[in-house]
């Protein structure tokens, strides 16, 4: 394989067949030139970009180098845990991410992920991944990232595994799971933290909730079962009523009234461990 275009001393474009593909592995430009053979014990990784191709090289051209190489040890660290290979585009996100996080904390900048705690336990394997990284950097640079980085390196990850949509997708679903229980804990006047373990299956419950809701694969309830738990647990149904509302008003998903039962019996369980 030639080289077409050297990206920095770890990353070059070279030419595979008929195809541009980016290389990467320490010191694969080193000493080298256009038109150079690369040879294949140097290469660690290898792929096509395709339409994103141009937008990776620039940024590589941007940013420090050792930006780059940190994202890759995070990344080859996330697929190994994964136990599968990331879509292309996590080498332009993450590496993009981490660059302007770790120079705007260098600045003092600290930003706060409010989906933190949902993030946590939605993505717990990736969130994992995201201590790992928010580490490794510490080692590196020496620099303390804040536990809201590991949140932020999670979603990232987590966009990547194939077949699991884009960022954006898991942000929504993460702050539509939040807002559930903000309606919930304000029913019920309590607080939760990201260590209860009330909150965890809270979370785990709404999460398939809106799965359920997306798949079209709804819950049905016994007839008798769903008026006895209107009946007997009345605040509680009414508090899944409000859920269904606000789902309703903000995200145009609509629960059935077995769903309801289904969220009424997890908040009687919250009302029973608070003691409300």
């Amino acid at each position: 394989m030639k080289i077409i275009r050297i990206l920095n001393n770890n990353a070059v474009v070279v030419s595979d067949g008929d195809q541009e593909k980016i290389a990467i592995g320490g010191g694969i430009a080193f000493q080298k030139k256009r038109n150079d053979i690369v040879s294949p014990s140097k290469i660690e990784k290898m792929f096509v970009m395709q339409e994103e191709s141009e937008h990776f090289q620039e940024l590589l051209h941007r940013i420090n180098e050792e930006y780059f190489s940190i994202s890759e040890e995070i990344i080859s660290y996330a697929e190994a845990t994964l136990g599968g290979k990331l879509n292309e585009h996590i080498h332009i996100a993450l590496t993009d991410h981490l660059a302007f996080s770790i120079e705007r904390i260098k600045e003092g900048i600290i930003l706060q992920n409010k989906l933190l705690n949902e993030i946590k336990v939605l993505y717990e394997t990736e969130f994992k991944i995201g201590l790992w990284a928010i580490n490794h950097v510490k080692e590196r640079f020496g620099l303390d990232m804040p536990i809201d980085e590991a949140a932020y390196i999670a979603l990232h990850i987590h966009t990547a595994k194939m077949g699991s949509g884009d960022i954006h997708e898991s942000v929504r679903q993460a702050t539509i799971i939040s807002s559930m229980v903000e309606t919930i804990t304000t029913a019920l006047q309590i607080t939760l933290s990201g260590q209860d373990i009330a909150y965890e299956r809270l979370i785990t419950h709404l999460r398939f909730v809106l799965n359920r809701v997306e798949k079209k694969e709804l819950h049905t309830m016994d007839d008798e079962m769903l008026k006895m738990i209107k009946s007997k647990f009345e605040f509680s149904f009414n508090t899944a009523k409000k859920v269904a509302l606000l789902l309703q008003k903000d995200y145009q998903k609509s629960l059935p009234d077995a769903e309801l039962g289904y969220i009424a019996l997890h908040v009687e369980r919250l009302r029973s461990f608070w003691g409300k």
